[in-house]
């Protein structure tokens, strides 16, 4: 299976997908679709140019299967842009409460207050009047209701009281007055939420344990919001959105000590089940489905399934994401890591060929990968932020090799707990990687008010990149070997 018109489907179901969402009214930009299929087709066209131009029987073949192809995934994104809306059977105004299932674990708020997300059963309205209801509101929960929610967990069933606000994206945002615990969660899940529960008693208390709650569990409620505001400020906030570099590190923490008893395909095997239990520990986060779909898929390529193509890969992962969750597609944390990856695979790599043997390899690569997902995302992180913090891609050099012997460090502290003071390195590695995030927040962001031209950069630049390459490519193909 070769890569290309897998990733002709993906992007065809990409373009039908959001231009749904845009023709629907979801809010979400027009020129995430121009943005996919600029970054998409330059290196689909580019990267195959010197066959176009000396083979034009094999150029129109090939157009037969990537047209086919996209054709396909056009029809599929139509398909998984399909949602149901919220129906509540009475007026918003007049909805005074409602019972549902908690879908995810709530997240608090500084101020005692959080958040959550509630599927609806049924809801009340004045006088008693009741009515069925189907769909999935945003709850705000008040102060005082957060651990009672977290005690009892995921999927546990809850009635609250209070009303409706204006509509706030594509859900209904309802604010609890009072919370009641109907019916708790089934057995599995409180045994998941004890797991999660045990995990934060462990590491809240320590100065350190803020942060390694968010990199390790994806709870930011006890995270300093100085820090986390410096990781933004420093361009490198997604450190902090588990995505693949985490689940790369726990998996590869898990593959070091498995391989050699196991071999490597056991080793993936072994991995492959801890990843899945994994991902049902930290619960719903669109950039991790993303990564653990890619790892599984890399597993069954090992296994022989299909070839161990990271293009192939990313696109499996997008068409089965948008297929079987097809929500989250429209998160923010969706649309920047499949960008982000797709800059480095696809700029990132291109611009490491160019540069490589000019800088230490460590260096280069590291410098390509960033540079190459700051130009993917450039235009969507505009649009959300208003601003652009190019000095990421030099501080992240430093940042995420640190924040990830932080991570490890603090899995080692869960297993070492009282038998090796790794709490001193922790801190000490905290108060370095605060005092990186507050130097490089320092420096000026670039205020963005049409991020129309940050797109068009990002194209000009990865054209700029691919044809270097190539000429280079080309220079390199007619040398003279010494004879």
């Amino acid at each position: 299976m070769k890569p290309v018109p897998v990733v002709c489907t993906a992007l065809g179901a990409a373009i039908s997908y959001y231009a749904r969402a845009f023709l629907g009214d979801r809010g979400v930009p027009w020129f995430l679709g121009v943005l996919g299929v600029g970054m998409v087709s330059l290196t689909l066209v580019l990267a195959n140019a010197p066959w176009f131009f000396h083979s034009p029987v094999r150029f129109w073949r090939a157009i037969r299967v990537y047209s086919t192809a996209f054709s396909i995934g056009f029809t599929l994104g139509l398909a998984a842009g399909v949602s149901q809306p919220v129906r509540l059977g009475l007026p918003q105004a007049q909805v005074t409460g409602m019972y549902g299932t908690l879908v995810n674990d709530p997240r608090a708020f500084q101020d005692g207050r959080g958040m959550g997300y509630l599927v609806l059963q049924n809801i009340r309205g004045p006088g008693g009047i009741r009515s069925t209801a189907r769909g999935k509101a945003l709850v705000f929960f008040p102060a005082g209701a957060i651990p009672r929610l977290r005690e009892f967990g995921r999927a546990s069933e809850v009635f609250i009281e209070g009303v409706f606000l204006a509509p706030q994206g594509t859900d209904p945002v309802f604010r609890a007055a009072s919370v009641h615990i109907v019916k708790p969660a089934p057995a599995w899940e409180q045994f998941r939420t004890g797991i999660r529960i045990n995990l934060m008693a462990r590491l809240s208390p320590y100065p350190w344990g803020g942060l390694a709650l968010a990199l390790l569990l994806g709870v930011r409620d006890t995270l300093d919001t100085g820090l986390a505001q410096g990781y933004q400020e420093a361009g490198c906030s997604h450190v902090l959105a588990l995505s693949g570099m985490h689940l790369a590190i726990v998996s590869g923490v898990l593959a070091f000590f498995l391989r050699k008893p196991l071999g490597l395909k056991g080793a993936a095997l072994a991995g492959a089940v801890f990843v899945i239990g994994y991902i049902y520990l930290i619960g719903d986060l669109p950039s991790l489905y993303r990564a653990a779909l890619m790892y599984l898929l890399g597993a069954l390529a090992l296994m022989g399934a299909w070839p161990r193509q990271p293009a192939l890969l990313l696109g499996m992962s997008f068409l089965i994401q948008i297929m079987v969750w097809p929500e989250s597609g429209y998160t923010r944390s969706f649309i920047l890591s499949y960008l982000a990856l797709w800059g480095i695979l696809g700029i990132g790599e291109t611009l490491y060929e160019l540069i490589r043997g000019k800088l230490p390899d460590f260096l280069a690569q590291g410098f390509s990968a960033s540079l190459g997902a700051f130009i993917a995302t450039g235009a969507v992180i505009s649009w959300f932020f208003g601003m652009l913090r190019p000095v990421g891609i030099i501080a992240g050099l430093l940042i995420v090799p640190l924040t990830t012997l932080f991570m490890i460090g603090a899995m080692a502290a869960l297993v070492l707990e009282g038998l090796v003071p790794i709490g001193m390195v922790l801190s000490l590695l905290y108060d370095v990687l605060e005092g990186l995030v507050s130097l490089a927040g320092r420096v000026p962001g670039l205020p963005v008010s049409e991020p129309v031209w940050v797109l068009a950069a990002s194209l000009g630049i990865s054209i700029l990149i691919m044809v270097l390459n190539n000429r280079l490519r080309a220079l390199r193909n007619n040398l003279v070997p010494f004879s």
